[in-house]
């Protein structure tokens, strides 16, 4: 009969998350996973989790089983706690990685000014705490820097635990390359000097014209940042440009294809990016992604067509094809 200490050992052995398949190419590991693994269309309409409740912590463990990657955009509603950041990496395996949203104060989209620190928002002129939406210049310097200072710090339990991807700044439509947004994405760096960061742009301007393109992809790379390479609807006039700016990492994210729904802002996001992306069309990326994996020490690819299960669906399409190149 085994001794009591090693029934302990056994029962805490299968206890331990596990975690999903990585895909290595020419040593390379590549992680593919969904942009959000609580969306109420998955968690509530479709077949992915075994149950319909289930608690946080199970869920989390059981998407880490399937997928060694995802995205938290729920950070870019309102700015982590350490607490919550501590859970998340408690509650993953070895190996697994966490690419978070950045606050979305601090890529100049509207913020909610309830989901701001309250002692923070106590400090504001009292017209400003009563606006629809806040924006960086309301803040002045002295708040904006501590804004960036406590989001920095939330994400510490996410990194000293080896779970820290990189940090997402998606900046919107507006958001143009003149001089002063060329300053403000070169000055991430410093803001974030311990972390990862990667850069989506939305606006086609930042890579419309092979001039700008090389400018912009210049600029990253001089500053050690990230380009998300992008699939998205034609309508948003964003170019397929696959690209490695940071030997560290490769990162793409799927928008789906979806015309009719990309500048509708009035849906959910689910919505907005509803399209399930077929084999052929999968096909049809993974050739090129394999290509720039060897460029890079790891590769991220987020399905963001959030809607139900496509995206897990196609990040496990998109995984199983890369495995058999």
């Amino acid at each position: 009969m085994p001794d009591r200490s090693t029934q302990t050992e056994s029962r805490a052995a299968q206890s331990e998350p596990e975690l999903g398949a990585v895909v290595e190419l020419d040593r390379r590991p590549v992680l593919t996973g969904s942009c959000s693994w609580t969306d109420r269309t998955l968690t509530n309409e479709a077949e992915f989790y075994p149950r319909r409740t289930m608690s946080a912590k199970d869920r989390l463990r059981f998407y880490a089983s399937n997928f060694p990657l995802t995205e938290i955009d729920s950070t870019y509603y309102a700015p982590p706690s350490g607490q919550q950041a501590q859970l998340w990496a408690e509650r993953t395996p070895d190996g697994f990685r966490f690419d978070v949203k950045a606050y979305s104060l601090l890529t100049g989209h509207p913020t909610r000014p309830q989901s701001l620190w309250s002692d923070l928002r106590e400090q504001l002129p009292e017209d400003v705490r009563e606006k629809r939406n806040l924006y960086p210049h309301h803040l002045g310097p002295e708040l904006l820097d501590e804004a960036w200072r406590r989001f920095a710090t939330a994400l510490k339990p996410l990194h000293e635990a080896g779970r820290l991807g990189a940090v997402l700044f998606q900046y919107p439509a507006w958001f143009t390359p003149r001089k002063d947004n060329r300053r403000e994405v070169e000055a991430l760096r410093e803001r974030l000097p311990d972390y990862l960061i990667s850069v989506e742009f939305r606006s086609p301007m930042w890579l419309a014209e092979e001039r700008d393109r090389k400018r912009t992809l210049r600029m990253l790379e001089e500053s050690g940042l990230i380009f998300v390479s992008l699939d998205a609807p034609r309508v948003s006039e964003l170019p397929q440009i696959m690209a490695v700016t940071n030997p560290e990492l490769f990162m793409m994210r799927f928008h789906g294809r979806s015309d009719e729904t990309w500048h509708d802002t009035s849906r959910s996001a689910a919505e907005r990016f509803r399209y399930l992306y077929s084999e052929k069309e999968l096909q049809e990326l993974a050739r090129p992604i394999a290509g720039h994996v060897r460029e890079a020490k790891e590769t991220h690819l987020l399905m963001n067509n959030c809607y139900r299960d496509y995206a897990v669906r196609n990040a496990a399409q998109l995984r199983d094809l890369l495995a058999n190149m």
